[in-house]
């Protein structure tokens, strides 16, 4: 995956996200501050624009050390996701597309 290191504003978060990327097609798509607030989101377990039954599976992937997933929408109505790898190593912000 190409991409690069995104760096949110706070280091402080309830989810540990590990080293934060972003795919190339996310970041020449998405305004960084909406990306920015994302990342925060998702730190604080705050899940986006989730159903009732993913948000209780990402409570679950919590207490069982699974992958963490956050579905947001930028300023231009574009979704995007936040994906925390189960080892907690990763975070990557990606469309949809790029997955």
């Amino acid at each position: 995956m190409k991409g690069a290191t995104y760096e949110p504003k706070s280091n402080t978060s309830i989810v540990p996200l590990g080293q934060t990327v972003i795919t190339a097609n996310a970041l020449e798509t998405l305004h960084p501050e909406d990306v920015s607030a994302a990342i925060h989101r998702h730190a604080r377990r705050d899940w986006g624009d989730l159903c009732p039954e993913d948000m209780a599976e990402n409570e679950l992937s919590l207490k069982e050390g699974f992958r963490l997933l956050s579905a947001y929408r930028d300023r231009n109505g574009t979704k995007f996701w936040i994906i925390t790898e189960a080892d907690r190593s990763v975070t990557t912000v990606l469309l949809p597309e790029d997955y």
